[in-house]
């Protein structure tokens, strides 16, 4: 059998590309050597709309935001399981001077639903410190990454479409057709190798950068949020008391051991954000794929058509994969042009060098 894609990685966007590609009437192989401490599988999951301390609306959010709710939709239909879960995040102002930049910036309005409601002083949440109040930011919440990732595998699984094995670059043979990959053929291969890609000899001249991100789960009894908490760290509900915090980013060491430092980190952050009583029950490590503009990593390679790249999606891949996925696979088809602010295009220099 030869296949339109093979697709080399299965987390965030190699599961949300794949799942784009068959459900187009793709034949499509996908391998991945299952890791538990993946990026993707110890993400929090944030959607965000508004991109970091400057209080911009994040690149393309417009676009990306209602195709995100409507693909997480279907797979909750699809699975018959919940996976995304709408909540407001309420970003608290870590002083007056922040209170201020956001009143600046927000004056020239225009952000229509994204912005719930503004506080210039406490909500008056017990044990909560928003001493100088904070934004209520609407069309956010998380997905359950690690759970979509397994009922996407599962299903592949089932139907024959998963080789779950890690992928040798030594098999990977190209021919004027496609490739070969052992006893797979197929017309075209997709990396989606996360922060791997830096070992790609294909793709290695991507200014891709390695970050390592820590994330713990604790539980804090009476604590009981109707929002997302975000304070130099995200403090994520996900139910029975429990709460995601995260995340470091440390690209000094990208390794994927937890730390005590992360761990340090990562408390005392969430206890400036309340002073609830909390365990610490899990502590996760993984490796982001950043990209030095904060754009993704998308496009064919310059010499071999038949070999491109879906990746790079950092902290914004569960808001930017489903559309990108959608745009990609129209552009293999012939039927878009790609948009330039993901085309690997613009890195071509970095390649001829």
């Amino acid at each position: 059998m030869i296949y339109d894609f093979i697709v080399v990685g299965h987390g965030l966007a190699g599961a949300i590309l794949a799942y784009t590609l068959r459900k187009k009437g793709h034949q499509v192989m996908v391998i991945d050597e299952p890791k538990p401490n993946s990026a993707s599988n110890v993400a929090a999951g944030l959607l965000n709309p508004l991109a970091g301390k400057r209080f911009a609306k994040s690149w393309m959010a417009d676009e990306f935001i209602p195709f995100a709710d409507a693909f997480y939709d279907e797979l909750e239909r699809r699975f018959q399981k919940p996976l995304f879960y709408h909540k407001p995040i309420y970003k608290i102002f870590s002083s007056i001077e922040e209170q201020n930049n956001w009143m600046a910036k927000s004056a020239g309005g225009g952000w229509g639903d994204y912005i719930q409601d503004t506080y210039t002083q406490s909500k008056g949440e017990p044990a909560v410190h928003d001493e100088n109040g904070g934004i209520m930011i609407g069309r956010g919440g998380y997905l359950q990454v690690s759970e979509m990732l397994f009922l996407l595998a599962q299903e592949l699984q089932e139907l024959g479409l998963l080789l779950p094995e890690r992928f040798e670059m030594t098999h990977l043979q190209l021919d004027k057709e496609g490739v070969r990959y052992k006893h797979l053929v197929a017309k075209h291969l997709v990396f989606c190798e996360g922060y791997q890609v830096i070992h790609n000899p294909y793709f290695k001249w991507l200014p891709l950068q390695p970050t390592k991100g820590e994330v713990l789960e604790v539980k804090a009894d009476n604590f009981a949020p109707e929002c997302i908490y975000n304070k130099a760290v995200y403090v994520v509900p996900v139910g029975e008391g429990r709460f995601k915090i995260g995340a470091t980013y440390n690209w000094r060491q990208p390794d994927e051991q937890v730390s005590r430092e992360g761990e340090q980190e990562l408390t005392e952050r969430f206890e400036q954000i309340t002073s609830h009583t909390y365990s610490v029950l899990e502590h996760w490590a993984g490796i982001r794929p950043a990209v030095r503009d904060r754009r993704p990593l998308v496009g064919v390679h310059p010499e071999h058509a038949q070999l491109s790249i879906f990746n790079g999606m950092g902290s914004k891949g569960v808001m930017m994969a489903p559309y990108l996925a959608d745009h990609y696979a129209a552009y293999l088809a012939g039927q878009a042009e790609l948009l330039p602010g993901v085309n690997i295009s613009r890195y071509l220099s970095l390649y001829y060098e």
